[in-house]
């Protein structure tokens, strides 16, 4: 070991010190391990068939992920030169190690208490293990069967062109709704008929209902990082337009950054009286009349990270839910070490607005009206909005992220 001498002083060498980190932090992978084994044989003989399934679940989910992270940190001090990117990438390396040890200790709890997990983690299989660069989940309504026609026929590729997608440029795209109030109801046939048909839905352990949206966004979240290993996960209503190589590009440009939230940042005023669109009952928290929120993405389109999925997924049963679900996400990454990243492409009017931008090689991730908090008569509008502002067919495929 090298020791450099510092007025008469001693120290460890910076990437001496960097090596002892990534040594102490692997050698407590090492004892967390080791209690989280079952003490008791007669408890392991007891053990079911379907607890070992989802033992093997979670060692299959969780193992892989953290030996890839411990080599990619090998990697790094591996390197001779310790320069601000191999700092960068070695807090985001061990940034993740910290969240998958949190996600796998969740689950290793719920199995010893013998409580059922998540039926999407139960269902994970090897090919989970891929990994996608993101998650497009377009949220939609029992009675907006229109609206994801028109959508279907317009940015959101179909059959085999979906799941090339999916395969090939590790983008998945999916309609994301709940269940009826009564489990199995003719709401939910029509729904399981619809995707026999077409195969684009994620259902939710969720009710629908609109008062539930910020619920519905923190389920959303929850469950797609479990199901996808994604670097960014989208949510996008389905009365807007979406050029889908733009959005690509765009978050590529943040993805060695651990925690970013992107979409078109605002504070609005929070609104204190009964009756009004987009009433806030809780509006004493943020001060006096006339207040404004917080800074927080519009919810016609927003993205974040794979690591602040996670912190939802984990926190997800103590996580506050405000009246409007934008402000609700919002509020989850106050006090964190999250970057905001305001980007008004996220956010376009429809023609001409995004048709003067599309000309002037400024192509806008998303469009739609601000008065109708989407495209205006979506059905009969979108198509033309798509054909004005829509980017080449060829760019997604041409596309490299």
């Amino acid at each position: 070991m090298s020791w450099k001498s510092r007025g008469g002083e001693k120290t460890v060498s910076r990437r001496w010190t960097l090596l002892l980190c990534v040594g102490s932090f692997f050698t407590g992978l090492v004892f967390t391990n080791r209690m989280w084994m079952v003490p008791d044989a007669k408890d392991i003989i007891r053990t079911s068939k379907s607890k070992e399934h989802r033992q093997e679940v979670i060692t299959e989910r969780y193992y892989p992920r953290l030996m890839d992270q411990k080599e990619e940190a090998r990697k790094i001090l591996g390197e001779n030169s310790t320069t601000d990117e191999d700092l960068q990438l070695l807090n985001k390396t061990i940034s993740n190690l910290e969240m998958e040890l949190a996600a796998a200790r969740m689950a290793q709890e719920s199995l010893l208490k013998r409580s059922p997990l998540a039926e999407e983690l139960k269902a994970i299989n090897t090919s989970r293990r891929h990994k996608y660069f993101m998650v497009i989940g377009i949220n939609t309504a029992f009675n907006s069967r229109k609206r994801r026609d028109s959508v279907r026929a317009t940015w959101m590729p179909q059959g085999e062109k979906r799941k090339k997608l999916e395969e090939e440029k590790g983008i998945v795209i999916c309609f994301v709704i709940g269940h009826g109030a009564t489990s199995g109801g003719i709401l939910d046939r029509t729904i399981e008929a619809e995707d026999r048909k077409h195969g684009d839905f994620l259902r939710l352990n969720h009710v629908e209902g609109y008062l539930e949206l910020s619920a519905k966004t923190r389920t959303y979240f929850a469950t797609a990082v479990s199901l996808w290993d994604a670097n960014f996960y989208v949510k996008v209503d389905d009365d807007v337009h979406v050029n889908i190589a733009t959005l690509g590009t765009t978050l590529a440009r943040h993805r060695l950054k651990p925690r970013v939230y992107v979409g078109c940042m605002k504070c609005g005023p929070v609104l204190a009286r009964k009756g009004v669109k987009y009433h806030e009952p809780e509006h004493w928290k943020f001060g006096g009349v006339g207040n404004k929120y917080f800074r927080h993405a519009t919810g016609q389109l927003y993205a974040i990270s794979n690591e602040l999925a996670t912190y939802i997924s984990i926190n997800q049963h103590m996580l506050h839910k405000y009246a409007n679900e934008d402000v609700s996400l919002g509020s989850w990454f106050i006090g964190l070490d999250v970057e905001h990243i305001d980007d008004r492409k996220l956010c376009c009017g429809t023609p001409p607005d995004c048709e003067g931008k599309a000309r002037a090689g400024n192509t806008c991730v998303a469009s739609f009206d601000w008065n109708c908090s989407g495209i205006c008569d979506s059905v009969d509008r979108i198509k033309e909005v798509h054909r004005r502002c829509g980017e080449n067919e060829s760019a997604i495929w041409n596309a490299v992220y």
